[in-house]
């Protein structure tokens, strides 16, 4: 049986322990063990937990910014509300995935300071996912498809915001149970097109 490359394996333990114990507690010596490596060998492939933790989100999960680069360097592919749709289907499943993750770190306030710290330096953040969309919406706005007075920082933030909010919002309801993504997604793309959208809305009674 073939052997994973070391930063294959890395990723796949860091990703795992991250789920389990949380970023805050997962050490870089715990995630070399579980990847059958050194501490030595990790920080070859990687400079720190924060990078590491950055190329979890960007390898491991949903690619939610890969996906909004490209709608921002292509407006006026597809339809605006099939795009919205998948945008907000890829940051549900995203937030779903990472919340489990990062939610360890507010829980300790010196070390959520050093992750944003190093976060800056990296060039990433949680800020990201609202300014490409909100990239994109700005690049649909001036190919036409989106209202000139509409708001699209706005937009962006509403629709990543319900996004980000499905993944803990629901967990006390009777049920337990997330609103399915689909249809959680193409809801929230109808109603966003109410707001921003070129197309003429209903006359009000």
């Amino acid at each position: 049986m073939e052997t994973k490359p070391a930063r294959v394996r890395i990723l796949d333990a860091a990703h795992e322990l991250m789920l389990t114990v949380g970023l805050a507690r997962a050490t870089t010596k715990e995630i070399a063990r579980a990847a059958g490596c050194s501490e030595a060998a990790l920080y070859k492939h990687f400079d720190s937990k924060e990078e590491l933790f950055v190329r979890v989100l960007a390898e491991r999960l949903p690619r939610l910014t890969p996906l909004l680069d490209s709608l921002a360097a292509q407006p006026g592919r597809g339809t605006l509300e099939a795009n919205l749709t998948e945008i907000a289907r890829q940051a549900a499943l995203f937030y779903e995935q990472s919340f489990p993750i990062a939610a360890s770190l507010y829980a300790e306030t010196q070390l959520k300071r050093r992750h944003d710290d190093a976060l800056r330096t990296l060039g990433s953040g949680p800020h990201l996912p609202i300014q490409g969309l909100d990239a994109y919406l700005r690049a649909e706005q001036a190919a036409g498809r989106v209202r000139a007075d509409a708001d699209t920082y706005a937009a962006a933030s509403l629709l990543i915001g319900a996004c980000a909010q499905r993944a803990f919002a629901y967990d006390a309801t009777e049920s337990g149970e997330r609103p399915p993504v689909d249809d959680f997604a193409a809801r929230l793309a109808r109603t966003l097109m109410g707001g921003i959208s070129v197309a003429p809305r209903p006359a009000q009674s």
